[in-house]
């Protein structure tokens, strides 16, 4: 017999596993795709042997959805971060600075005469952004060339940007990565600020190189090294793509949860929904895979929270009780590439 569809019940005040639960019982229509959602993270969250990427662009880092990345990498649920220069940009200011709320309909010539940048409904004083970017970047870059370091690659300038943040600074994504020894791939270098006072840096320091394929290297080294591999994909674009593009040299993801807001129809990869991977062979035919559409700042804590429940990660844990308890996640360590562990070379 078919599932019957069961009614939604809220007014126990569920936990979010518990609704979340739920929503898969009501059958549909997105909830559906929520409820299956978590069970795959669940699994690939408390998979001591499957590496497992994150990748998600700049904008959401802006957002409170910062402190639920940070949260992932601090962990220890995620073993390599593929994103934008843009979340170097938004996690550096943020460590220093505030982003304020706004809405979507401000006067946005009012707001560029008063030095306000507006990223969708939030607003970011250009002191606030810029000039903290500009400032922590050359001091870095500065003392990485001091040290003698002539060749730089994405990987390595993001955990010395990490490192740099105050330890205080819980909510950031790259001081957890720094202190979890997580790598965090930049594909597209340039492309923000931090990308461009690298280009200012090397007026002055010609010598300087930026390695962009020792980071291929070590993106090499973690598929070809994993016994299993899986994705949580957060919007499209060039994160998406350069995390399940390495993983197709190994025949593809072995389980992945994608969330997007971009249609299917036009063809982009954003809209690209997981089976279409399928077919490259960047997601292996049998793996368990959803698509969930909709807002990443809304989906993504309530799934994340839901699957951290149901493995059972204790609210509030420190650093390393992450995947599955404090041992599964000892192991997960070890097996991560010695060239990936606090690297300082390119």
């Amino acid at each position: 017999m078919p599932r019957k569809v069961d009614d939604v019940r809220v007014d126990d005040r569920p936990s979010l596993d518990t609704l979340v639960r739920r929503l898969g019982a009501g059958g549909g229509f997105s909830a559906k795709g929520v409820a299956d959602a978590v069970d795959v993270l669940a699994t690939m969250l408390a998979d001591p042997e499957m590496t497992l990427f994150l990748s998600f662009p700049a904008d959401i880092v802006a957002t409170g959805t910062r402190g639920v990345l940070a949260s992932l990498v601090g962990g220890g649920y995620v073993d390599a971060v593929v994103t934008t220069c843009g979340t170097l940009d938004h996690d550096l200011a943020r460590a220093y600075r505030p982003y304020y709320h706004g809405a979507w309909d401000l006067d946005d010539a009012a707001l560029h005469r008063r030095r306000l940048y507006r990223l969708g409904n939030l607003v970011i004083p250009e002191a606030n952004y810029g000039r903290v970017v500009e400032q922590r970047t050359r001091a870095v870059l500065r003392r990485l060339w001091s040290a003698g370091e002539r060749t730089v690659s994405g990987r390595r300038l993001a955990q010395a940007l990490g490192e740099s943040i105050p330890a205080a600074a819980r909510t950031s994504i790259l001081r957890a990565a720094y202190e979890r020894e997580v790598p965090v791939f930049v594909p597209g270098l340039t492309d923000g600020a931090v990308g461009s006072q690298l280009w200012l840096f090397w007026q002055d320091h010609r010598s300087l190189a930026i390695d962009l394929l020792a980071d291929e290297q070590a993106l090499s080294d973690l598929v070809y090294g994993a016994r299993r591999t899986g994705a949580i994909l957060l919007g499209g674009g060039i994160s998406k793509h350069h995390t399940i593009w390495w993983n197709q040299f190994r025949d593809g993801l072995d389980a992945a949860v994608y969330i997007t807001t971009a249609v299917e129809w036009d063809g982009s990869l954003s809209g690209a929904r997981t089976r279409e991977a399928i077919s490259w062979g960047k997601l292996k035919p049998r793996a368990p895979h959803v698509t969930v559409e909709g807002d990443i700042t809304v989906l993504l804590p309530l799934l994340i929270g839901a699957a951290l429940e149901r493995i059972g990660a204790r609210p509030g844990a420190p650093a390393g009780a992450g995947r599955a308890g404090s041992a599964a996640v000892s192991a997960r360590t070890l097996r991560r590439r010695p060239g990936l562990r606090g690297a300082k070379g390119p």
